[in-house]
C-alpha cells in the first residue's frame, strides 16, 4: 500500500493522462497498521481505526480485492483468483510490465500437537478483535462458574478446575507482538475484573513462554531484562529458555516439566514469509523469502521488486545480514521502491535501500512502554508516549491520525468500554434458532 501510494504521487500526471495503471491485489480491501493490533485488542483503539481503507487511500489506483495464486516472471503474467470466486474455478491472467511482490508474512508454526486446534496468531485485526472479546468471555465464565460452584448440588472440584482454565491465559514468543498483547490484554482484564465481585486480579494467570533467555531482544539486553522485571511485578509468570510441547485439547505441556489447562493459547513466536510468494519461479533464499537486491529489484529479474517482511534484503548498514523484517524497515522500503519504479519508468539510476535501524519502542499497558531510540533508554510512561506518537505518525491519511487521536483523547475521560462480542463470530445462531433449525442452550 505505501508503495502505491508513493506511486501515486510521483506519477500523478501519467495516471491522470492514463499512460500508467497502478493496480493493488489484495484479500482484503484495507491495509491493516499491525502496530497499533494491542490497543485495538485492548479497547485503547477502534479496531476500524487501525486499518487504511484501500479504495479512500489509493484513490488514483485500481484495487482487486482476491489472492494471486502463481507468479510466472517469463510471461510478465500472474494468476489471480476473484474474492468469492476461490474454488469456483475463477482463476484469471494479468499482465504486467513492473510487478512488486510485498506479501508480507504470516505466522511461523512448529508440528506442535495441538497448537493448530487451540493457538491463535496476532497479526490480523480479526485475530485481534477475537482475543478482546475471548478474555472478557472468560471472566463471564469464570464469574458464571463461581456462582453455580456455589450451590450445595454443584461438582466444586470440576467447576474449579474449570475456572482456573478459563482464567489462565498463555503467549508464546516474547517478541514485539507476544509482549505486547500479553501485557495490554493483561492490562485491560486487570480494569474489567473490577466489574466482576467474585473474581480478584489475584485469579488470573498469565503465562509468558519463551525459548531463548530474554525477551524483547530489540530494545537491547538492558531494556529487555527492565521489562521483564516490569512483567514480573505485575504477577506475569514469564518462563525464559522454555519451549511449548503439546497443547492438546487446552492442557499445555512445557519443556520444564509444568503441565495445566488454559482456555487461551496465543502464539507469536515469529513470522515466515507469505508462502504466495514460492507459487512460481522467484528465487528463494532457504527461509522462503525473496531473493532482494539493495536496489530493492528481485535477483536475476527484470522490473520485478520485492520489499518488506517476505523479501531478504541486504542490510547495507551491516555486512552480511538482512533488513529486519519490521514496520520500520518496510515503510522505508516502499518508498524507496516507488522511487525505483519511477527512475526505470523515466530512465533513470535506481539508488539502493539504506536506512541504519534507529531503535525501538513498545507498549506494555496504559501508560506503561519500553524504548530504545538513538541509543536513549526510556521506560514508563515517557517511553508510552513516544511509542504512541511515533506509530501515530506513520499512520497513513489524516482521517485516521484524527480518529485514532479522538480514541486516545476519549481514554482520558471514560473508561473503556468493558464487553464481548463473541456472538459476531457466529451471526446465523439466533436466525437459526428462530428458523427451528437449532436447539437453544
Amino acid at each position: 500500500m505505501y508503495t502505491a501510494l508513493r506511486l501515486q504521487k510521483r506519477l500523478r500526471s501519467e495516471l491522470r493522462r492514463g499512460e500508467v495503471v497502478v493496480t493493488v491485489i489484495e484479500p482484503q480491501s484495507y491495509m491493516t497498521y499491525q502496530p497499533f493490533l494491542p490497543e485495538a485488542a485492548a479497547g485503547n483503539l477502534e479496531p476500524r481505526h487501525v486499518v487504511a481503507p484501500l479504495r479512500r487511500v489509493l484513490r488514483r489506483c485500481q484495487v482487486l480485492n482476491g489472492h494471486v495464486t502463481r507468479i510466472e516472471t517469463e510471461r510478465n503474467r500472474i494468476q489471480f483468483c476473484p474474492a468469492g470466486a476461490e474454488g469456483a474455478g475463477g482463476v484469471q491472467e494479468v499482465g504486467y510490465d513492473h510487478l512488486v511482490v510485498a506479501a508480507g508474512s504470516i505466522s511461523r508454526t512448529l508440528p506442535i500437537p495441538g497448537l493448530a486446534e487451540c493457538g491463535i496468531g496476532f497479526k490480523t485485526v480479526e485475530e485481534a478483535i477475537f482475543l478482546r472479546n475471548h478474555v472478557i468471555r472468560q471472566l463471564d465464565i469464570a464469574a458464571s462458574l463461581t456462582a453455580v460452584g456455589s450451590g450445595p448440588s454443584a461438582d466444586a472440584a470440576a467447576d474449579a478446575r474449570a475456572r482456573r482454565k478459563a482464567l489462565t491465559f498463555v503467549f508464546v514468543g516474547a517478541g514485539f507482538a507476544g509482549v505486547e498483547a500479553l501485557a495490554e490484554l493483561e492490562d485491560m482484564a486487570q480494569d474489567a475484573v473490577k466489574w466482576y465481585p467474585n473474581i480478584d486480579g489475584t485469579d488470573m494467570r498469565w503465562v509468558m513462554v519463551e525459548g531463548t533467555d530474554r525477551i524483547l531482544p530489540e530494545v537491547g539486553p538492558e531494556m529487555g531484562r527492565w521489562t521483564a522485571e516490569a512483567l514480573r511485578r505485575r504477577g506475569i509468570d514469564l518462563k525464559l529458555n522454555t519451549l511449548l510441547k503439546s497443547a492438546e485439547h487446552g492442557r499445555i505441556v512445557l519443556s520444564d516439566g509444568e503441565e495445566f489447562d488454559a482456555a487461551t493459547l496465543v502464539w507469536t513466536a515469529g513470522v515466515k514469509a507469505h508462502p504466495m510468494v514460492g507459487e512460481g519461479d522467484l528465487p528463494l533464499t532457504d527461509k522462503g523469502q525473496v531473493k532482494a537486491t539493495a536496489e530493492l529489484t528481485v535477483e536475476g529479474l527484470d522490473r520485478v521488486y520485492a520489499a518488506g517482511d517476505n523479501a531478504a534484503v541486504p542490510d547495507l548498514t551491516s555486512e552480511g545480514d538482512y533488513c529486519a523484517p519490521n514496520a520500520q524497515h518496510a515503510v522505508r522500503q516502499a518508498k524507496r521502491l516507488a522511487d525505483n519504479i519511477v527512475a526505470d519508468h523515466r530512465g533513470k539510476a535506481r539508488k539502493p535501500y539504506v536506512h541504519k535501524y534507529v531503535g525501538s519502542v513498545a507498549g506494555l499497558g496504559l501508560h506503561k512502554g519500553v524504548a530504545n531510540v538513538y541509543g536513549i533508554k526510556l521506560r514508563g510512561i515517557l517511553a508510552w508516549l513516544m511509542h504512541r506518537t511515533y506509530h501515530l505518525s506513520r499512520m497513513p491519511t489524516v482521517n485516521r491520525k484524527m480518529r485514532i487521536t479522538a480514541d486516545w483523547t476519549l481514554a482520558l475521560f471514560f473508561r473503556r468500554e468493558i464487553v464481548s462480542l463473541g456472538e459476531m463470530e457466529s451471526p446465523h445462531q439466533e436466525f437459526e434458532l428462530a428458523a427451528g433449525r437449532r436447539q437453544p442452550g
